[in-house]
């Protein structure tokens, strides 16, 4: 009847009415499930668009990471563990059994050749070879007493970055974007700039099992300049509107193929990645070309200097992301660190590289109110060891103790945790494993580690497996 407000119910026959309401039912029941053990996203969108942002678990104090990967290990008893001990016994055997050695024999014990002093209201020890990171100690949480569970560049890369030395897994940027998603739909949830193609590649960004979605997006490789460092392809010479409706075309294909092949991760990373890419055509090109910075701050970041000019950009380039709201960002300086040799030459020039750009990130973060927000991350895979190697210019690889420092986000500023002994080459007071960094990273950003989960292959995964603590201790 014209104007009737009724609306007629189709009918719908006995087995058809069974059949929906069992799986009606089944789905709220298995959502329910998994909604309380952190499996399932919350938010409408989700199926979607899987960046959409995502409640935490509870309140969060960091909304996005920036990790500043040493690639090859930096040693520690030569930047933030000052060990007077081994200035006094240099030269002498180490007085406590070695563990494993990883290459070639270590000798005597090796005094660094660089002087500490303190530094800031916390008096933390910094050596001369970080004089710009120095000024800045009073907003890091410095943690000497780190360890691992590999000692070679391979496996603890991929410990480091997935939670594990001897699977495929995916990448903590991975788990973090699957369980925040993004605050920029127009940019991926997670960037890496200038990574490494070695000790593990780009199993150290992957998703792995999870969604494709939440795959790192890098940005050049180690081999590339930073300045070079781009997002491939995100320029095109067809009109917006046209290709508009062709990507609509071929999503409209591409989604009638996954109705008729079923459930499909590949092609369903195809078809989001059509249209992040789509968008990003917008956003990224502007986000790329620093040319709008002023000339202070590309001085701040050491990039009218030939020597920091290309970590300096790589920095710059992270705070420019979480400033857009990328949710995670790594910048790496690589595959420099790893000295068997030449300690006093190569440590130098390494630290030459990154001390001011590092510094320069830190007072950028600060002015723009960022860093209390943004957790940031400095590290390698593991440290060196206090014994030296080849004719006493080398340490050999050591994840038994070693330092990484966090900053920003909810962390402690001007605090020393943990302890390695008395020649830095144990941690043996506050250890924290790779797997407690995790946890405590995950529950900076509101995420509980034990219910960050996603079944595969019959079980839960989650980024510190069976393990991890959170360090309520350096938590502010």
């Amino acid at each position: 009847m014209a104007g009737s407000c009724h609306q007629f119910t189709p009918v719908i026959n006995r087995r058809d009415l069974l059949k929906q309401s069992a799986a009606g039912f089944g789905m709220l029941a298995l959502a329910d499930l998994l909604a309380g053990s952190g499996q399932i996203a919350q938010g409408a969108n989700r199926a979607q668009n899987p960046l959409s942002p995502q409640e935490p678990h509870f309140p969060a104090r960091a909304k996005r990471v920036i990790f500043l990967f040493m690639h090859g290990g930096p040693s520690q008893v030569d930047t933030f563990d000052y060990k007077p001990k081994l200035d006094e016994d240099d030269n002498k055997p180490l007085p406590f059994d070695k563990p494993r050695v990883f290459s070639s024999q270590t000798g005597t014990l090796l005094k660094s050749p660089w002087k500490f002093s303190q530094h800031g209201e916390s008096g933390a020890w910094v050596s001369s070879l970080f004089p710009h990171v120095a000024k800045h100690v009073d907003d890091l949480c410095i943690i000497n007493g780190m360890h691992g569970s590999n000692s070679r560049h391979g496996g603890a890369l991929l410990e480091l970055h997935t939670g594990t030395d001897t699977f495929i897994r995916p990448s903590m940027g991975s788990w973090i974007t699957y369980g925040l998603g993004t605050e920029n739909q127009d940019l991926p949830g997670f960037v890496t700039v200038c990574p490494s193609l070695t000790h593990g590649g780009m199993n150290n960004w992957s998703s792995a099992f999870l969604p494709a979605a939440y795959q790192g997006t890098p940005m050049g490789n180690a081999g590339t300049q930073s300045k070079d460092a781009k997002i491939p392809y995100i320029t095109g010479k067809t009109p917006r509107d046209l290709q508009r409706m062709e990507l609509d075309f071929l999503q409209q294909m591409n989604r009638k193929r996954l109705e008729e092949s079923g459930p499909d991760a590949g092609l369903e990373g195809r078809i989001n990645a059509f249209e992040l890419a789509f968008r990003m055509q917008t956003a990224a090109p502007e986000l790329q070309d620093v040319s709008s910075e002023s000339e202070e701050t590309l001085k701040l970041y050491g990039i009218d200097d030939k020597t920091t000019e290309d970590f300096g950009r790589q920095c710059l380039m992270a705070r420019r992301f979480a400033e857009r709201g990328v949710r995670f960002v790594q910048v790496s300086h690589s595959y420099k660190w790893d000295q068997h040799g030449g300690l006093r030459k190569d440590h130098q020039r390494n630290a030459l590289e990154v001390d001011k750009p590092i510094a320069g990130l830190l007072a950028d973060m600060k002015r723009l109110g960022l860093l209390e927000d943004t957790l940031i991350l400095w590290g390698g895979e593991f440290g060196r060891t206090p014994v030296s190697q080849g004719d006493r210019d080398g340490r050999d690889h050591n994840p038994q103790g070693y330092t990484m420092w966090l900053a920003g986000g909810g962390v402690k500023g001007g605090m020393r945790y943990g302890k390695t002994d008395d020649y830095g080459y144990f941690a043996v007071e506050d250890k924290v494993h790779i797997h407690d960094l995790h946890a405590t990273m995950l529950h900076l950003l509101g995420l509980n580690h034990e219910k960050l989960t996603y079944r595969y292959g019959g079980r839960d995964f989650r980024l510190t497996d069976v393990h991890g603590e959170v360090v309520h201790k350096i938590l502010s």
